[in-house]
């Protein structure tokens, strides 16, 4: 099961990417030829960030209610209401991170044709809950709970500094469901590449969250502004799991509302260990 990685997708800009592609794509290699000569088979948790920046930023979105939001009834290639799915085009940059992922997605494509190996691959939105030590470019639930919790500062980056931008969300218990479900019976699903997120109800703005964590917490944090958008921040995700959820009939059951209550009593709980690294 690899799901480990440098998951920072602003990581190499300005710098040696070394360090990024020996973490991502020559630790997918090492796992890979330790299952080939040990007869494993191979789960591999990719990333939505296969999907390149510029068609994600040409969607025709437009803020309301405090999030950007496609038009209704539009649509195109890979895309609708529903979100991206996997017919998404591939075709331009992604980010040094995200051509990491894609480049391991291939290589397991190729074990699997070459050596026989078992495969399955699933392409993640944001994945969020306890014990997650979110930073400012990863985890950023966990991130804006802690702020509100314990204090320390937070701020809308990007796309205008509004916090209107959009992704999907996760539970890692729900991902946990769907592994389980169809490692315990991997030959049929042999091959396979999903789409896996939270979907459209579990959507989130950065400003709706800010409002989420303010309920849970009791407390607000004076939101900072930097309307400037770097290299690869994106304004909207939204997973479309319409083909995992035909193929195997799951979908998430945790929203994000419980999500957030269930972190910040996570954090509460464990506040002596965790204020220190997370305020």
């Amino acid at each position: 099961l690899d799901c480990s990685a440098e998951p920072s997708v602003h990581a190499g800009y300005g710098a040696s990417p070394a360090y990024l592609i020996n973490t991502n794509l020559m630790g997918t290699v090492n796992c890979l030829e330790h299952a080939r000569r040990h007869g494993g088979a191979f789960a591999f948790i990719s990333t939505s960030r296969v999907y390149p920046i510029a068609p994600l930023r040409a969607l025709p979105l437009a803020p309301a209610g405090g999030r950007l939001v496609l038009p209704a009834g539009a649509a195109g290639p890979g895309w609708s209401g529903a979100g991206i799915s996997e017919d998404f085009p591939l075709a331009g940059p992604r980010s040094l991170y995200g051509a990491t992922k894609l480049a391991s997605e291939m290589l397991v494509e190729e074990y699997r044709a070459t050596y026989g190996l078992r495969t399955l691959t699933y392409r993640c939105g944001v994945l969020a809950g306890p014990w997650q030590m979110g930073k400012v470019d990863q985890g950023f639930m966990v991130l804006w709970a802690a702020r509100h919790l314990y204090g320390g500062g937070l701020g809308y980056m990007g796309f205008g500094g509004h916090g209107h931008q959009v992704r999907d969300v996760l539970h890692v218990e729900d991902l946990y469901d769907l592994l389980a479900l169809q490692l315990a019976d991997l030959d049929r699903w042999n091959g396979s590449l999903f789409n896996v997120g939270g979907g459209v109800a579990n959507s989130i703005s950065l400003r709706e969250l800010t409002a989420l964590c303010e309920k849970a917490t009791g407390r607000a944090v004076a939101m900072g502004s930097t309307p400037e958008t770097r290299d690869a921040d994106i304004p909207y995700y939204v997973t479309d799991n319409a083909r995992v959820t035909a193929a195997t009939g799951w979908s998430p059951r945790r929203d994000v509302p419980g999500l957030v209550e269930e972190i910040c009593r996570w954090l509460a709980e464990n506040r002596a260990r965790l204020e220190p690294i997370l305020a």
